[in-house]
């Protein structure tokens, strides 16, 4: 086999495990890390619990804080926060294991459910806002 031909048969093999696993195990990975990391607190329906921790649903702190979502997701949040016009001051922790893709799905996840109808995220979007996050969001 020519150079040329073993690198597009490598090429090829890459491209197509890559894009299965896309519409395989990673299908519902939003809503998986979801019902692991956050239902707990946020609810099955994304409603939050009344007065203590915030909606997720129909929620305009998704839109107005966009860029901050990755931090929020990977670092936590302390402080007060209004969310469709109600102020909440729980703290949230954290998730600093999750991957960057991961944050991803789970962001898109939340962005496309429970009412929201709200742009996707990209990886490079995610990967870029992560970079820039400080050590500790209040």
């Amino acid at each position: 086999m020519t150079q040329n031909k073993l690198t597009a048969v490598v090429l090829g093999a890459f491209a197509l495990t890559t894009l299965s696993q896309c519409f395989t195990k990673k299908k519902d990975e939003g809503k998986r890390l979801y019902e692991q990391h956050c239902q707990s607190c946020h609810m099955e329906d994304g409603s939050g619990l009344k007065g203590l921790i915030p909606p997720l649903a129909s929620a305009d702190f998704l839109q107005t804080n966009r860029n901050n979502l990755p931090c929020i997701v990977r670092k936590g949040m302390s402080g007060t926060v209004t969310v469709n016009g109600v102020e909440y001051n729980k703290e949230m922790p954290g998730v600093e294991s999750l991957r960057d893709d991961q944050i991803t799905n789970l962001l898109n996840y939340i962005h496309t459910n429970f009412g929201n109808n709200n742009e996707r995220y990209t990886m490079p979007e995610v990967e870029k806002l992560l970079q820039a996050c400080p050590r500790a969001l209040n």
